[in-house]
């Protein structure tokens, strides 16, 4: 699994607007349905947050990584996102999250999404990885960020 095959500079906002989980997640899911591949923005949107109401995916480290498996999307996609002022997102360690990697999968992608939240959380752990995403100014910034994620222990 690739996970830079699953993001794309057109599934960006490095400046999100959101003042709430809810909106985060409308921004982001936005993203992917102006690409053109969601079949049914308020029904994707509902599938993810029926996935947030049974746990945050607040991981704490000023990152949330919301998720969900949906018939409403016709590809595996990530869609990434910034807050310079930090949103309120339930996080484990009580902070408000800054980064945010929203993974949104086909039904029929088996657990695919899990491998992709399993490779993000493994790299994310790294301040120096979180802290280059953090900096990234731009798209392209960010993709070169991510264009070692699929190595193993990039940022041990």
């Amino acid at each position: 699994m690739d996970i830079l095959n699953m993001i794309k500079a057109s599934y960006m906002n490095l400046d999100l607007k959101a003042k709430s989980k809810s909106q985060v997640i409308e921004e982001l899911a936005k993203k992917l349905d102006d690409a053109g591949i969601v079949s049914d923005l308020d029904l994707l949107i509902s599938d993810i947050k029926i996935r947030e109401s049974l746990s945050s995916t607040g991981i704490g480290f000023k990152i949330a990584i919301p998720h969900a498996k949906s018939k409403f999307i016709s590809e595996p996609a990530i869609a990434f996102g910034k807050s310079k002022a930090g949103i309120e997102y339930d996080s484990m360690d009580g902070d408000n999250a800054h980064l945010f990697f929203l993974i949104c999968m086909p039904e029929t992608g088996g657990n695919l999404h899990l491998k992709a939240l399993a490779k993000l959380s493994r790299n994310l752990i790294h301040e120096s990885f979180r802290i280059a995403l953090e900096e990234a100014k731009t798209e392209k910034e960010v993709l070169e960020v991510l264009k070692d994620i699929d190595k193993e222990d990039q940022y041990a």
